[in-house]
């Protein structure tokens, strides 16, 4: 089993910035990647950005978070980051932790979730 916390949402303003932090713990040997989704109020929920802890780290950005967020991961902590830039009020969002545990078959997990409300 894996357990992830989440940290670091908050209110900020439209154009301001904010890092997510997501802290894995247990099984974590067994985690190929993590990653980050969120969902609005009425919205289904979408991927934000995930990272492989190996294939030296390849990362993958849905288009509303290129060139806005980065996505970095600490292996020897089992945390993985999400520094968001240049906030916009459709950022708005749970933004939940994400663990994959991929052999023969795939295991996933999440966090409990951090809210985000970008707003002035």
């Amino acid at each position: 089993q894996v357990q992830l916390v989440e940290s670091g949402g908050g209110l900020v303003q439209p154009g301001g910035s904010l890092r997510l932090s997501c802290a894995a713990s247990g099984a974590t040997y067994s985690i190929n990647v993590m990653g980050w989704y969120r969902q609005a109020p009425g919205k289904e929920r979408e991927l934000v950005a995930f990272i492989h802890k190996d294939k030296g780290g390849l990362t993958n950005y849905a288009d509303s978070a290129k060139d806005r967020f980065t996505i970095s991961l600490d292996a020897a902590k089992n945390t993985v980051f999400l520094e968001m830039n240049s906030l916009k009020s459709e950022d708005s969002a749970v933004y939940s932790c994400n663990a994959k545990s991929i052999m023969l078959v795939t295991l996933e997990y999440w966090g409990q979730g951090t809210l985000v409300t970008v707003s002035s």
